[in-house]
């Protein structure tokens, strides 16, 4: 029997077909209002604070992450599916939305925004000290705050996903700055392999981790 060969992406088929990823340069917010950029930043500095293990996430460059995502497909949604019926089947299949996460993460910081103004008095979120935004946190993390037409704990668990992914993606997508998440957990990066620390099972091994900025440059 003839052996059947698959080719992913037409033919014929190279091993370097696909293009290496291109750097995220903060020259400007390419989804983010300002307004929506410093209200992230508030937010995710909040969510990652910096201490004397690491910066905060917004030095970190989560905003910066999350903005050119936002702007591509993913904020766009092109790989998910978005048409209806839209019905809530099993917990484990997740959530089923009608809109990419751009949409959704405009729609939440409006909605965000407003139910802060109602509690402090409409003073903005980016205005109030360290504790009162840390409580405000807590009830939307809890689904407690009133952000009608979005679902509270729902937006919360995308907005931390998100920031958590660009305080430790590769600096190349515009967050961990420095790679500061990485060193902070001991993540070594884009390194080609690990040989020649196989055989140091147990010692503090001192790696520096390594950036695709760096390997392209």
């Amino acid at each position: 029997m003839a052996k059947i060969k698959i080719i992913w992406g037409g033919a014929p088929w190279t091993g370097s077909a696909s293009p290496p990823p291109q750097p995220v340069i903060a020259d400007g917010w390419k989804f983010f209002t300002a307004d929506e950029a410093a209200l992230t930043e508030a937010i995710a500095d909040r969510l990652i604070p910096a201490d004397d293990l690491s910066i905060g996430g917004k030095e970190a460059g989560c905003a910066v992450f999350i903005d050119a995502q936002l702007a591509g497909p993913y904020g766009k949604g092109t790989y998910l599916y978005l048409d209806g019926p839209l019905k809530q089947g099993l917990p484990q299949a997740g959530q089923q939305f009608s809109e990419g996460p751009g949409a959704r993460w405009r729609k939440g910081l409006s909605a965000f925004e407003s139910a802060v103004k109602v509690q402090s008095g409409g003073k903005r979120f980016v205005d109030l000290s360290g504790d009162a935004q840390d409580a405000l946190l807590r009830q939307w993390e809890a689904g407690t705050l009133s952000m009608p037409g979005v679902d509270a704990k729902q937006f919360f668990t995308l907005v931390l996903w998100n920031v958590r992914e660009g305080f430790f993606s590769d600096p190349i997508y515009g967050g961990n700055k420095d790679m500061a998440g990485w060193k902070m957990v001991g993540f070594p990066g884009a390194l080609y392999d690990f040989r020649d620390y196989i055989d140091k099972p147990g010692q503090a091994l001192d790696i520096q981790p390594v950036s695709f900025v760096r390997k392209q440059t």
